[in-house]
């Protein structure tokens, strides 16, 4: 219920990651455009997780390049950040590829099992808004 309002507000848009198998689809992970701000920030952030099983192929290169163009084309939004835990290869190269550029750190940013963690912010802007 609560991500069917936020998705309504245009607040967070959070989707599942399918891969076809057979005659039916297979949840591989999952992409959220969250923290939508609009006025003078023109703004949002994305977080994604894959099954392990199905890292390293592609799939959240591809969910994060589509989710991306989403925001800058039919949200018309102006930066777009993706912040992630500095140990996790993974989702750094996931960023890299979908031409994100790395933009700085972040200390005791969130939350996570127990504890302030740090992040490292990867941003895009979209160059087609003035």
């Amino acid at each position: 219920m609560q991500l069917n309002r936020e998705m309504r507000a245009l607040r967070s848009i959070s989707l599942g990651v399918f891969l076809k198998e057979g005659k039916g689809e297979l949840l591989i992970g999952q992409i959220t455009l969250g923290g939508i701000i609009f006025g003078a920030m023109r703004g949002a952030h994305i977080g994604y997780w894959i099954d392990q099983r199905y890292s390293a192929r592609g799939y959240t290169t591809r969910a994060v390049k589509l989710l991306t163009n989403f925001g800058f084309d039919a949200l018309r939004l102006h930066r777009i950040e993706i912040n992630l835990r500095p140990e996790n290869e993974a989702s750094k190269k996931v960023a890299l590829k979908a031409g994100y550029v790395l933009e700085g750190a972040r200390s005791n940013y969130l939350h996570i099992a127990g504890d302030w963690r740090n992040h490292i912010t990867f941003v895009k802007e979209n160059s087609n808004i003035k």
